[in-house]
């Protein structure tokens, strides 16, 4: 046991330990996660603001707290059995290979189940499954909502100018996509406070 805890300690991440201890409401839960991901032996590193862990170079697992649930990304999810029926899509429809395990309560957790699955994941890769993300190539098309926000706020304009090309078509899309003018306002009320602080739409599913 000694041995295992000085193993463990030596592959600890500082920041890790400051995102933890600033997730008050989960601490107990993501310690227990991490000292099961840390017994695998894991490169423990932060990538996008979260807690991710690496296995020869490939981002196997992410950890991360919301509001409501803590949990476990699997970033090639799509390829794990899942007999248990644990992982979920968190963006039905957007996201591809990456799937969710959330944890509500401490008792949640099965240290040896999460460790199989981890483990599983870690074959996966090992045997070079991997879903590459399909690229949109068509040209970016921003709403005319969007367009008349622009002409208000240059502000804003420079901002959105910021993002990456899919980034932009992400917010473009959530505007084009909805069928009625009060659900595109809304929509748009939503978004330009994020473009300003510089917040992709879906930056909080990717903090893995």
């Amino acid at each position: 046991m000694d041995g295992f805890i000085r193993r463990a300690d030596s592959l600890m991440n500082a920041k890790v330990t400051e995102y933890i201890n600033d997730k008050n409401t989960w601490t107990q839960e993501l310690n227990l996660l991490r000292s099961v991901l840390l017994e695998i032996g894991f490169e423990e590193t932060v990538k996008w603001g979260a807690p991710v862990y690496v296995h020869k170079g490939k981002n196997i697992v992410g950890l991360s707290a919301f509001k409501n649930y803590c949990g476990l990304w699997f970033f090639q999810g799509s390829f794990l059995i899942d007999e248990q029926k644990k992982l979920v899509n968190a963006q039905e429809g957007k996201t591809q290979a990456m799937r969710q395990w959330r944890f509500y309560i401490v008792e949640d957790i099965q240290p040896d189940l999460v460790k199989q699955y981890a483990l599983e994941a870690i074959k996966n890769s090992e045997e070079g499954k991997e879903l590459k993300v399909k690229r949109n190539t068509k040209p970016l098309s921003i709403p005319e909502e969007l367009h008349l926000e622009f002409d208000k706020n240059e502000r804003l304009k420079e901002a959105f100018n910021v993002f990456s090309l899919s980034k932009q078509r992400e917010f473009s899309d959530y505007i084009s996509e909805a069928k009625r003018e009060a659900t595109k306002q809304k929509r748009l009320e939503k978004i330009v406070p994020m473009i300003l602080n510089g917040v992709g739409l879906y930056d909080k599913y990717k903090n893995c």
